[in-house]
């Protein structure tokens, strides 16, 4: 029972159909590990199959090694060289696997044979590449956005000045048109910051804000506001204007 279970796991594995993409040249690109590829090969033409580059390979096996013939040929600069397996068949109608160990990984591929039809090149698309090309996306985009705005500067605004000469004075002010943010310098910490008063009818009231790092989030838009630190002659002020009004 257990090896129906299994046969039927492993047919169920070679017989899916993966991902299939076109790629340079031509390329026929599958990725690697959905499914078993299957690379379609004629007499009297040749199939390269590349693997990743700086990979090496360790052992290349053939189901049928008479009349299927797979030699290395490698493409690229030292150090980064990509390895090629040219594949050819003696004959058309053959059916046989090909397992490839390497330094990273383990392919497992079938090969067959056609009389005229035939996949020139082959190559592989590797979930990490993946991975790490959606990482390089975030971090770019990471980088493009202001801090705690989580939206990319074009849709800010920044229409705010700021006037005063405390130690701690903002670095910058902007609003998403939801929220308004307050930018210290990076040495000031939470126990530091100074208390803000919104100004409205000509008075000063506290409003409700959190400090995520050296950033003050203000839930909301601010016209005018004050920022206060210390008392008495040690009392320290600066002036948060919008439109510099």
């Amino acid at each position: 029972m257990n090896e129906a279970k299994g046969m039927g796991i492993s047919t169920q594995w070679r017989g899916s159909r993966g991902l299939v993409t076109k790629g340079a040249d031509g390329k026929v690109v599958f990725l690697y590990g959905e499914v078993q590829p299957s690379v379609v090969c004629s007499p009297l033409q040749v199939c390269d199959i590349e693997l990743q580059g700086g990979e090496v390979v360790r052992d290349v096996l053939v189901g049928d090694t008479v009349r299927w013939k797979v030699e290395p040929a490698t493409s690229g600069a030292a150090g980064g060289q990509a390895i090629h397996l040219i594949v050819k068949p003696s004959e058309p109608g053959l059916l046989t696997s090909m397992v490839v160990t390497t330094s990273r990984r383990t392919y497992h591929i079938q090969l067959k044979s056609h009389a005229t039809q035939y996949m020139a090149r082959v190559g592989f698309e590797y979930p990490e590449d993946v991975s790490a090309k959606l990482a390089d996306v975030n971090a770019r985009l990471e980088a493009s956005t202001i801090p705690g705005a989580g939206v990319p500067a074009e849709q800010l605004s920044f229409a705010y000045s700021v006037s005063g000469s405390a130690g701690w004075r903002p670095t910058r002010v902007y609003s998403d048109g939801q929220k308004t943010y307050i930018q210290f310098p990076r040495s000031i910490s939470g126990q530091d910051a100074p208390v803000l008063f919104v100004v409205s009818g000509g008075q000063n009231r506290i409003v409700n804000y959190r400090m995520k790092s050296n950033m003050m989030v203000v839930d909301y838009n601010i016209d005018r506001a004050v920022l206060v630190s210390g008392v008495g002659w040690k009392q320290q002020k600066v002036t948060i204007s919008r439109g510099g009004r």
